[in-house]
């Protein structure tokens, strides 16, 4: 990312934060549409949080995408400013007519003309710019932007959890998300230390806790309790105690030991030192926001963000326990079926309910610990009536490639009448049940052009 390219998104952003500020003063409420994911939810509860702050109105939608016959509808509303986040730049001409002034804070790749510009619309989204809105900033970054001109550093926390979400911060951080990590550092409202990063270790036995622990995957340990036990006990640790609860040399040796399968279990770990205990650590925070939306909890999610919590944080705990114990049932799934194989990517299927909404997740998880093919992305597929809903994964080896999945589904999804898109490493489709095996021989034909050319 270079340095102009993020002076011309920061430009558009403070463009936005005018509209949005004019809106605000004028005591118009803002209608805010968002995605139902961690970042989709962070991206809601920064706008709102900033609206608020201001002593602006808001009103709320969380979808799990968004459709055409939507955008439509909302032309039948009588609010003067819309806000889309997380979503949007796939319609931007029909988000451009409707009769109030939008704003587009969004991430995933933008479908049409780009340079295209609209009386009432801006449009906030790091494509426009050359910028990767898979690795520099996710969707609640982009909504950050746009209030960041109100004064809102304190929200970089909150902004944070959406990348991480968006596993935007599993590697380095960069573009954007260094930018606000950097703030919200400077401003003392994140603290930086290192750490094991084991996931609720201050919950959870020590076998739960390393086996819920998939950022980063360790090979034979995430997703696998027995494994955990095994690999505890050969090592004269004891399984059933909580980490806090080892001696300091068994600590050590626990470490060691970790860092053997993967470096970056030692990191560092960022936390939100004013936030209540559960939320503290950033990726918990994002944890619970993804169970809540993965649970289609969106309001307990959302009122999590906003402050508004009483029953609602205990909820959204539950929420991510369940969540978890799902994704170890998944993980052991995928080892036992494993994935259809074509020539250039792989498909997993499911009419399962409780599997539906793991799906992509499950994926990328099966391809870090290499229990699905690593050279090849990965189609997750879940029945849904008479259409099917696909979630693809792929990795950043297949992206340097010339992988690029939110490309080769929507353009797949198109042949069916269908709808796609999202990010190169990330991205989603929905098409008819009758026309699956069509679509994934068209999908795997299309990532086999990207991937020769």
């Amino acid at each position: 990312m270079t340095q102009e390219a993020q002076h011309y998104l920061l430009n558009r952003a403070e463009e936005a934060c005018s509209i949005l500020k004019e809106h605000i003063k004028k005591d118009h409420v803002v209608r805010v549409i968002s995605h139902n994911d961690s970042d989709g939810l962070s991206a809601a509860g920064v706008m709102c949080n900033a609206i608020s702050k201001q002593g602006g109105k808001f009103h709320v939608t969380i979808v799990p995408r968004l459709k055409e016959e939507f955008v439509r509808k909302l032309r039948n509303e009588r609010y003067k400013l819309f806000v889309f986040c997380d979503m949007g730049s796939a319609y931007p001409d029909l988000i451009g007519k409707l009769k109030a002034d939008s704003i587009i804070a969004d991430h995933h790749q933008v479908l049409g003309d780009q340079d295209k510009e609209y009386e009432n619309l801006i449009h906030v989204n790091p494509h426009l710019f050359g910028m990767d809105g898979t690795r520099d900033v996710s969707a609640s970054g982009v909504s950050y932007l746009t209030v960041r001109g109100m004064d809102n550093v304190e929200l970089t926390g909150l902004a944070l959890a959406g990348a991480y979400g968006d596993m935007q911060c599993s590697e380095e951080i960069i573009g954007v998300n260094k930018m606000m990590l950097d703030e919200g550092l400077n401003a003392g409202v994140i603290e930086e230390h290192e750490d094991l990063k084991i996931t609720y270790k201050k919950e959870e036995p020590l076998y739960k806790a390393l086996s819920y622990t998939f950022n980063p995957a360790l090979k034979g340990i995430s997703g696998d309790p027995e494994g955990t036990k095994a690999f505890l006990e050969e090592r004269g640790l004891s399984y059933g105690i909580k980490f806090d609860d080892l001696a300091e040399e068994e600590k050590d040796l626990l470490k060691e030991e970790l860092i053997k399968i993967t470096p970056k279990i030692f990191d560092k770990v960022y936390s939100i030192p004013r936030e209540t205990p559960a939320l503290r650590n950033i990726e918990d925070y994002s944890r619970i926001l993804d169970a809540c939306g993965k649970n289609k909890k969106y309001g307990v999610g959302l009122s999590i963000c906003i402050g508004e919590r009483e029953n609602a944080l205990e909820e959204g705990i539950t929420f991510a326990k369940k969540y978890r114990d799902n994704l170890v049932k998944g993980i052991d799934w995928i080892k036992k079926e494993g994935s259809v194989q074509l020539d250039n990517i792989q498909y997993i299927y499911t009419e399962d309910k409780a599997r539906k909404s793991l799906m992509g997740t499950i994926s990328s998880i099966g391809l870090e610990l290499e229990i699905l093919n690593p050279n090849k992305p990965v189609i997750a597929i879940s029945k849904m009536d008479n259409i099917i809903k696909i979630s693809g994964r792929t990795s950043m080896d297949l992206i340097r490639k010339g992988v690029n999945l939110g490309y080769a589904l929507g353009e797949a999804a198109k042949s069916f009448n269908g709808a796609g898109g999202g990010h190169n490493i990330a991205a989603g489709a929905v098409v008819p049940f009758k026309d699956m095996d069509n679509f994934t021989d068209i999908v795997d034909e299309i990532v086999g052009t990207q991937i020769r050319q």
